[in-house]
């Protein structure tokens, strides 16, 4: 049995039966996505994220995903400065809640393996099961000489990847092994307990760069990328599980992620997001990310800066959404058409937004076929 089939087969909300699955991104982080000064109730605070936590178990929708970030990246809003800490966040929630999905973040320079491991363990059983690992590299060198590492070449950065998630996977299933790598050098590796989730956690990973996407169709359960369009996300679903399966008879999911204003009308949707992007937007900040991320991370091309620079400004880059509740459901049927597994959203403020998201979007992704009935979800989120 692979993986997949098995998370599946355990009820893994990841894995479920919704042809769109969805969740949340960055709200551990302040302004979350969006690169923005414009005003919002949301913070970065544990009672804000547990009452965003209740709103996507009220209605159904899978996961919450936290961005590792340990200094903010500077401008007016010092975008992202204010942040908690994902592995300990996702523990917090995982006691606090019953059926939500949540990730740990965890940049693999900054916390050895083994210390990985055992708290990915524990969190997975705190949660009974709830609980994934997003692996990153790590890109912004100003934060990753805050821990006196230097920046690894692009493609060097996986191959310590590569070290650090199969000394985890073996912490996680076997006992007393050895380990000698170029980057680690393990003794009588020793963990317990095991996993709560058979064959272990999800594992999940952001790499869209060749070696980041060798990477993911190797060891993860699902890759996780930008859309730039809907062509090329097709294109780019296609080719990461038809690579997953050539290369190791593997199967792998795909996630994305969507910026989202939903209104009314249209004119009070495009209102809004004119007000928080063209005259809010932190412009400082998202040149200061596009200027580090394009040439850094590898991940995207500079045409896509060129043409999509105020997407960083709408949410990270990822793909924009706005309109009317219909008009949000034809976009992400669309999205949903190119096979994608599901997509992350983000909102500029999260707590005063889920709650129409839920009353006026869900019903409609419903009746699309995206998602099974509400009545069902809200049934067992109540158990």
């Amino acid at each position: 049995m692979s993986n997949l089939d098995a998370f599946r087969a355990a009820g893994n909300p990841m894995f479920n039966d919704n042809k769109l699955k969805l969740g949340t991104f960055g709200s551990n982080c302040s302004n979350a996505c969006a690169i923005t000064l414009a005003e919002t109730t949301f913070e970065p605070t544990f009672e804000k994220n547990l009452e965003i936590a209740k709103l996507l178990e009220a209605s159904g929708m899978e996961c919450m995903v936290p961005i590792a970030r340990w200094r903010g990246f500077g401008g007016p809003s010092n975008f992202n400065g204010n942040c908690m800490e994902t592995y300990t966040w996702a523990a917090a929630l995982a006691a606090a809640t019953k059926e939500v999905f949540l990730f740990a973040t965890s940049h693999v320079p900054t916390l050895h393996p083994i210390v990985a491991a055992k708290m990915a363990t524990t969190i997975d059983h705190v949660s009974k099961g709830r609980f994934g690992l997003n692996m990153v590299c790590g890109w912004f060198t100003p934060e990753m000489e805050m821990f006196g590492v230097k920046m690894m070449e692009h493609d060097t950065r996986y191959e310590y990847a590569t070290e650090w998630v199969e000394i985890v996977e073996k912490l996680w299933s076997e006992q007393w092994f050895d380990y000698s790598g170029e980057f680690f050098n393990i003794k009588q590796g020793f963990a317990d307990p095991k996993p709560y989730q058979k064959p272990r956690p999800v594992l999940i990973s952001a790499g869209s760069s060749p070696k980041g996407r060798d990477f993911a169709s190797k060891y993860c359960d699902i890759n996780f990328s930008v859309v730039e369009n809907v062509e090329k996300g097709r294109a780019w679903v296609d080719a990461m599980k038809k690579q997953a399966y050539d290369q190791h008879r593997r199967e792998i999911g795909t996630f994305t992620y969507s910026s989202v204003v939903v209104r009314d009308t249209e004119k009070e949707a495009r209102d809004y997001y004119n007000y928080y992007v063209h005259e809010k937007g932190d412009w400082e900040a998202c040149d200061i990310i596009c200027k580090i991320f394009g040439v850094e991370s590898g991940s995207y091309s500079k045409e896509y800066f060129d043409k999509f620079r105020e997407n960083f400004i709408s949410g990270w880059g990822g793909y924009s959404i706005v309109g009317t509740p219909e008009q949000v459901t034809d976009k992400l049927i669309e999205l949903s058409n190119t096979g994608i597994d599901g997509t992350l959203i983000s909102m500029v403020d999260y707590n005063a937004e889920l709650p129409y998201w839920n009353e006026r979007v869900m019903p409609l992704l419903e009746q699309a076929g995206l998602r099974k009935p509400r009545a069902a979800a809200l049934a067992k989120a109540a158990e």
